[in-house]
């Protein structure tokens, strides 16, 4: 697993950086490839190839890993805003997001740790769930650090704040997300009521079902935007194609993969009273190369521009017309980027190597 993708937008930054400094302004707008979709099909795959198989491990591990201590989290939040239901709201969301085999298996188990914590055990659960949680927020950034090239030196504690806080916006996102469904769930049963011949179309298609993929798509894009590296947050860097796939992929996931295994004669010869569990870390996977996927294809989309960070040296006789800008905070800043090194020797070089895909 590479630091940072050849293909990144930061190391297409830097590269663009170098051509210019070394050939001008006209050789660079030549040789940049722009959004073709065959240049942002091959972004995405050479980032899912170098990253996507281990982050979606990670991904599977700490799923499972975090879930309990989430929902333990929730009760305890719900607790303090005084809201009986406040916990169910995050159990009925993460569970009817799940196909129906996994949320069999997690149900009963959610429900008896619930339970058991009251009182000063569920606030001591609350913290050591935010910390857990939190971890699952930081594997998110990571990915999204990866997809575009940026590298920070941030204080630990700075990544740590952000992520709890940002588990806590997710999980007031949940109770909304559950008032939603209760309160649609009142109106098309008022509207079935009052209009008996929709009686069969909302039978195939229900708003309740679509409030679930909503909030899904709502909370993935939300944390695209606040985990992208800030310098990628701007117009031009959108967000929403890579949330869409992501929840098109769980969606499609939770819907093939029972079938799938059932084609397959299901897991319980193999692994016998784990095979919901094995089931459930597959279905995370699965998710979780989704993840990667959604994130590659933003930073594949990612528009770059010639320009030099405030620190990095670019040689050659255009490089004082490079556009100078501030890093972001924290973020670490090399010197002189390899990709320097990288720029033909002539400028006839450098377009013929951009002909043939070698500079992207």
């Amino acid at each position: 697993m590479q630091d940072i993708s050849p293909q990144s937008p930061e190391a297409r930054r830097k590269r663009l950086a170098a051509l210019q400094a070394r050939f001008g302004t006209q050789v660079v707008e030549r040789v940049k490839p722009g959004t073709k979709p065959f240049e942002v099909a091959k972004r995405v795959l050479i980032g899912v190839y170098n990253d996507g198989f281990i982050h979606a491990g990670n991904i599977a591990y700490l799923s499972l890993l975090s879930m309990f201590p989430f929902f333990i989290l929730a009760a305890a939040v719900a607790q303090l805003l005084g809201s009986s239901e406040g916990a169910q709201a995050a159990v009925v969301n993460v569970l009817g997001s799940l196909p129906p085999s996994i949320a069999n298996v997690l149900r009963e188990p959610v429900a008896e740790v619930l339970t058991a914590r009251q009182g000063p055990l569920l606030w001591f659960g609350a913290l050591v769930g935010l910390w857990t949680a939190s971890s699952f927020i930081e594997t998110i950034r990571d990915i999204l650090r990866r997809a575009y090239g940026v590298k920070y030196t941030a204080p630990f504690w700075e990544y740590r704040l952000i992520s709890a806080l940002f588990m806590l916006g997710l999980i007031l996102l949940l109770m909304i997300s559950l008032a939603a469904t209760v309160l649609l769930s009142s109106i098309e049963a008022f509207i079935v009521a009052k209009v008996p011949g929709l009686a069969e179309v909302e039978s195939t298609l229900t708003l309740v079902r679509i409030v679930p993929a909503a909030a899904l798509y709502l909370t993935v894009y939300l944390t695209f935007v606040v985990l992208t590296p800030s310098r990628y947050r701007k117009r031009g860097c959108r967000k929403w194609p890579g949330a869409l796939l992501v929840t098109l992929w769980w969606v499609g996931t939770a819907t093939l993969l029972p079938k799938a295994i059932s084609l397959a004669g299901g897991y319980d010869l193999t692994y016998g009273s784990l095979a919901g569990v094995m089931i459930a870390l597959l279905f995370f996977f699965t998710v979780g190369l989704g993840v990667v996927m959604g994130a590659e294809l933003n930073a594949g989309l990612a528009e770059t521009d010639a320009k030099a960070l405030e620190g990095e040296q670019y040689a050659g006789p255009h490089a004082a017309t490079l556009e100078v800008e501030e890093p972001e905070p924290g973020e670490k800043v090399t010197i002189k980027p390899s990709q320097v090194d990288e720029v033909p020797a002539t400028a006839e070089a450098a377009l013929a190597a951009a002909e043939e895909g070698k500079i992207a």
